[in-house]
């Protein structure tokens, strides 16, 4: 089931993480350590990034230094706690390019219910990093992954915040050759399809509706 699972274990995630997880925490913290926490998981994310060179002039001498190759990647957050990684990474990478898909969890069925759908042309030449804080059933990220592909994507990554069990082992079904990056494989979903310990909802918590 860890297959293509990589957890970010580095002290600073796991510390942002514990505050992000308690009940206390306001709002606007939450909102800040979640932008914080997504430029740590994005260092791992885009790790396979491509290079290439160009000739720039130091103040000492000319050289060939390493620039990022190829159109630029694109970023697509699931609606709507996907923006909050989304802020933090655009910090990073402000070329990107930014999609957006909407998908609800019904709550009787817990399958996801499709509202919006907008992402950048030429998916298919471009590096995809998909977002979303929560991966739980699983259901709404492997349906987004699967209308990305439908528009093109070839080249995928999976950005999550947290991830339960059950949550992986649905992606690897459905996608087993896009690669997960979260900070934490919980234990477990309770029986109203929330991750357990977990943080509560991440959408909720970050927009303060909770």
């Amino acid at each position: 089931m860890l297959e293509n699972l990589t957890i970010v274990r580095h002290p600073l995630v796991q510390h942002k993480l514990t505050h992000m997880r308690e009940a206390a925490t306001p709002t606007p913290l939450f909102r800040q350590l979640l932008r914080e926490i997504s430029q740590l998981l994005a260092y791992e994310v885009t790790r396979e990034m491509e290079l290439t060179t160009r000739a720039i002039e130091t103040p000492l001498c000319p050289m060939d230094a390493p620039v990022l190759a190829g159109p630029e990647p694109a970023l697509i957050s699931i609606l709507r706690a996907g923006n909050g990684l989304l802020d933090g990474i655009l910090e990073l990478i402000p070329t990107a390019r930014v999609g957006f898909v909407g998908l609800y969890r019904n709550e009787e069925t817990l399958e996801p219910v499709q509202y919006y759908f907008k992402v950048p042309p030429d998916l298919s030449e471009r590096m995809v990093f998909v977002l979303d804080p929560m991966l739980a059933t699983g259901n709404s990220s492997a349906e987004a992954v699967t209308l990305l592909k439908a528009a093109g994507a070839r080249n995928l990554r999976f950005l999550c915040l947290l991830a339960a069990p059950e949550g992986v082992e649905r992606m690897r079904a459905a996608h087993p050759d896009v690669p997960i990056v979260t900070a934490a494989l919980d234990d477990r979903l309770n029986d109203k399809g929330y991750i357990v310990p977990g943080l509560g909802d991440a959408g909720d918590r970050m927009f303060g509706t909770r």
